[in-house]
């Protein structure tokens, strides 16, 4: 899924013309007249998940100048870029103090945007991560801090919300690397208890014959090598969330004493006299099915139902291929401002193919994928190269063959690629050319010269040099025929206002 940018402009001319170039760039556009839409669009009952805005400063009604202030009232870190038809230093100085990230002046060209949008949300995903982890650390992660658009998630979300405001046990159920502990987090940070402890334990990096002292702790002396009194998870998290990872990794003695536990709130350490009284809240998560293994005869049943009260199972990265591109953008955003590295983003074709994997791993091995891109890559945009240690079975990103001359039965159906680079859509689908229309006539000339114009760009990732090159005219040759082409494109949206498209 492409990142959702927001445009706000009264002028339908400059509103389309706007949407072009951001739907050419690669991204989804959404598009509104006054101010009252973009809050009503970023606050409303049925908000949408804007990535960035494309703001013009002078609306009637609410401006531009009112939407920022109305932003910062409820605390949207949107990134704004604002429209401005004249360029006053006032103007500029007045937006980026009420929080806009950027300014362009009108009409803006499609590499000054592209440039713009690309920054802005670069920014956006490196202030969302620095964000995150410095939640994840205070424990205040939130849901709003799980990075996703995907569909599939958006029914486990609205479970895990409703979990949060009670106290009701969790089962996590998932593969390893989908976001178990993260999730758990976010309960426990959108609770009551969020002020109070959350204390993690791997159940299965627990030597058997330890697991009672560290769930439970243990008086000094009570057993060799005992020298002070341990008070154990139990207590650690009184107040708060103990979420237990791997739980079905238990041994059945633990088990047995993990239910007393949760059935009388108390816990009794080893070699101690009487039971300690603990308020916990308890999520667990395994990354097998818990009921299979009270099959198996490996967890007892009794225990299985005292824990698998409120089941929640994450879906692999594979069932919601959309979020890729998201973490994709964050991951680099992250990785690069560790590693000190001036990285602009990750190439189209990169975005398709990683996009294909099926990631056993799930997101940590994306994440790991990206961490070893950004540490051996040299250029300043990563692609396909970079990322050599993806697995062998990947489907193949299947390149586009030469520009061949040929009679398609009908039009081919028009691609999109990443907004990292700056492709000029519609594009053909194999790099073929129609020489007739569908009514068997020949194409004009100029629309001929326009489809070669905008594959060459497509092709050649941008780097107008190289497609002027290519193509053999010059920059300013291919810049004004640019403009021609803008210019159609917006000649054909009115006309299809009264009539058929031409295209």
């Amino acid at each position: 899924m492409a990142a959702s940018i927001l445009i706000a402009d009264d002028d339908p001319v400059q509103r389309r013309l706007v949407e072009n170039m951001v739907q050419k760039c690669g991204y989804e556009a959404i598009v509104v007249d006054t101010g009252d839409a973009v809050i009503d669009k970023l606050t409303g009952p049925n908000a949408l998940a804007i990535d960035a805005l494309v703001l013009d400063l002078v609306m009637p009604g609410l401006d531009g100048m009112g939407v920022l202030a109305k932003m910062r009232e409820a605390g949207l870190s949107i990134p704004v870029i604002v429209q401005t038809a004249h360029g006053g230093i006032d103007n500029v100085v007045s937006a980026m103090r009420a929080g806009a990230h950027d300014f362009v002046v009108k009409p803006v060209g499609l590499e000054r945007l592209q440039v713009s949008l690309r920054n802005a949300l670069n920014t956006s995903a490196l202030q969302g991560e620095l964000q995150r982890i410095r939640h994840s650390r205070e424990g205040r992660l939130t849901f709003a801090d799980i990075v996703t658009r995907s569909e599939a998630m958006a029914p486990i979300l609205r479970i895990a919300e409703k979990a949060a405001s009670s106290a009701i046990p969790v089962l996590i159920e998932g593969e390893s690397g989908v976001g178990k502990e993260l999730f758990a987090r976010a309960i426990h940070g959108s609770s009551e208890r969020k002020t109070k402890p959350f204390v993690a334990v791997n159940c299965g990096a627990i030597p058997d014959n330890l697991v009672e002292s560290i769930l439970f702790g243990h008086e000094k002396g009570a057993f060799t090598g005992a020298t002070e009194r341990h008070m154990g998870k139990f207590v650690e998290a009184h107040g708060g969330t103990l979420f237990l990872d791997e739980v079905s990794e238990l041994p059945l003695a633990a088990q047995v004493k993990l239910l007393r536990a949760l059935q009388e709130g108390a816990v009794e350490a080893v070699g101690g006299r009487k039971p300690v009284k603990v308020d916990v809240r308890i999520i667990s998560a395994t990354n097998r099915r818990l009921l299979d293994r009270v099959k198996e005869g490996h967890f007892r049943e009794d225990l299985f139902y005292r824990l698998h009260v409120l089941p929640l199972t994450i879906p692999p990265l594979r069932a919601r291929r959309d979020d890729i591109p998201h973490l994709l953008r964050h991951f680099l955003a992250r990785f690069a401002a560790e590693e000190n590295r001036r990285l602009t983003g990750i190439g189209g074709e990169a975005v398709a193919y990683l996009t294909q994997l099926d990631w056993p791993g799930n997101i940590r091995q994306l994440e790991n994928a990206v961490y070893r891109a950004v540490v051996m890559s040299e250029g300043d945009q990563l692609d396909i190269a970079d990322f050599p240690l993806i697995p062998t079975h990947a489907p193949p990103v299947q390149p586009a063959p030469p520009l061949v001359m040929e009679r398609p039965a009908q039009p081919a159906v028009p691609t999109m690629v990443s907004g990292n680079d700056i492709p000029i859509a519609p594009l053909p689908a194999h790099g073929s050319l129609a020489m007739l229309t569908p009514a068997g006539e020949m194409r004009p000339l100029e629309e001929l010269e326009t489809e070669i114009i905008r594959f060459a760009i497509s092709h050649y990732r941008g780097q107008m040099s190289e497609v002027a090159r290519r193509l053999r005219i010059g920059r300013s040759t291919l810049y004004r025929k640019l403009d021609e082409v803008n210019r159609s494109d917006l000649d054909g949206e009115d006309a299809a206002a009264n009539g058929p498209s031409v295209e």
